[in-house]
């Protein structure tokens, strides 16, 4: 007989509990401690041929419920923006778990295909197509001064520090980020700092795409990491520029609206890659100013609890009336983890800084949205599987996919949490 006592029977119906409460994807409790999960980020890691050198790639796009891989037809199925991605993560995983091998080549291997992928012109292309061919031509692939390219800084600069003991490997990142950082410094000319009006907002014209303060924050994660270790004073004017830039993009404070968040691109602000506080609070440290940390901090201290006190957004736009802003217009959804994953991490850093644990508690309160505290009421991180999902559409509708954006950020997240409740 399969079940011998009462016990038995217990313990069937206790599992079938669980399995039930996972399926319907309907649990609320924080992720745990110990839930970080690699399975589906190595389902979409594979490693190609590129020009006769072994190098990895993520897909882009993993479709529920197979999971099977998708090609945007405009643009391809991998990328330098998730490949760097994976290098950022990598590397953070690798600092805690450094004689993990298999994460280690999977870091080397990612790293060739980002060099691969650098346009003659200094800049990165970002896409290939099934063929292996770069898509040099669409958009979101031009080789440019653009998200890709500073996406690719950040994790060949990040990735620098653990592969020194491949020579060849080092000196291909180091001739690659100097050759990109030639152009960065001319095509962001830092002399006239210059604003302009967007909506009877001031905002500052001399970032990226002239207002682009989210590419700004990126931009900075990769040059504090240069100037880390090369200490070239042009990079530190460079940073400083873009943080004076993006402080000026910070609108409301405590008792008004926005409530001290820094807008994304003129008028608007987006939760995606809204990176600005994290920035700001790794230059303030790095650079010795405070400015920069209290600048970060009033984002953290007003904005984001607005934000968990009367829902997430998409985005929104807004204007000035009077002494005031106003809001004009606002996008609900979708929600997704790129949005959250910025706010956890300045958060966390904001606990690192200050040791203050109304951070801490902050970012616990940030990361559950991953487990059920949304809109949707759903879990989106399964630990059993690795799997987040895409996002939430709206209410009553997720997003079930599971592409590179969403599995990398994720995992960005669980890392920073682990390190807290270590």
């Amino acid at each position: 007989m399969l079940f011998k006592n009462k016990k038995n029977i217990l313990t069937l119906v206790i599992i079938l509990l669980i399995y039930v409460s996972c399926a319907t994807n309907k649990k609320t409790e924080h992720v745990s401690n110990d839930s970080i999960n690699f399975d589906h980020f190595n389902h979409l890691y594979k490693e190609i041929f590129l020009n006769e050198e072994k190098v990895g790639i993520v897909h882009i796009y993993s479709e529920y419920p197979d999971y099977e891989f998708e090609i945007e037809p405009k643009e391809g199925f991998t990328c330098v923006d998730d490949v760097a991605r994976a290098i950022v993560m990598l590397s953070k995983y690798l600092k805690e778990n450094e004689k993990d091998k298999e994460a280690f080549d999977k870091l080397k291997n990612l790293t060739k295909f980002v060099l691969q992928m650098q346009h003659v012109n200094g800049y990165f292309n970002n896409f290939i197509w099934n063929d292996l061919s770069i898509n040099t031509t669409y958009k979101t692939s031009v080789a440019e001064l653009n998200w890709w390219s500073f996406r690719a800084l950040w994790g060949l600069e990040s990735a620098y520090p653990l592969i020194k003991a491949d020579k060849d490997l080092e000196n291909r990142i180091r001739e690659a980020t100097d050759k990109l950082l030639i152009n960065i410094k001319r095509d962001l000319p830092i002399t006239n700092l210059e604003t302009e009006f967007v909506e009877t907002i001031e905002v500052p014209a001399w970032l990226p795409q002239k207002y682009a303060s989210d590419q700004s924050a990126l931009l900075i994660l990769g040059l504090l990491k240069n100037y880390e270790r090369t200490r070239d004073n042009d990079i530190k004017l460079l940073i400083d520029a873009l943080a004076k830039g993006i402080m000026l993009m910070q609108k409301g404070d405590a008792d008004n609206y926005p409530y001290g968040a820094f807008l994304s691109w003129q008028n608007l602000w987006h939760a995606w890659g809204n990176s600005q506080a994290y920035a700001l609070l790794k230059a303030g440290q790095a650079l010795d100013n405070q400015t920069y940390i209290d600048s970060a901090l009033k984002e953290i201290d007003n904005f984001y609890p607005y934000l968990l006190n009367n829902g997430f957004a998409e985005a929104f736009w807004i204007k000035r009336k009077g002494e005031n802003y106003i809001e004009i217009k606002r996008n609900a959804y979708p929600q997704i983890t790129y949005g959250l994953r910025p706010m956890v991490w300045a958060t966390v850093e904001a606990y690192k800084y200050s040791n203050n644990k109304k951070y801490l508690n902050l970012a616990i309160d940030l990361e559950s949205w991953l487990s059920g505290n949304n809109d949707a009421k759903s879990v989106l991180y399964n630990p059993a599987t690795g799997i987040c999902f895409d996002g939430i559409i709206n209410k009553d509708e997720i997003n079930r996919n599971s592409g590179a954006e969403s599995t990398i950020e994720s995992l960005l997240i669980l890392l920073e949490m682990k390190k807290l409740r270590k």
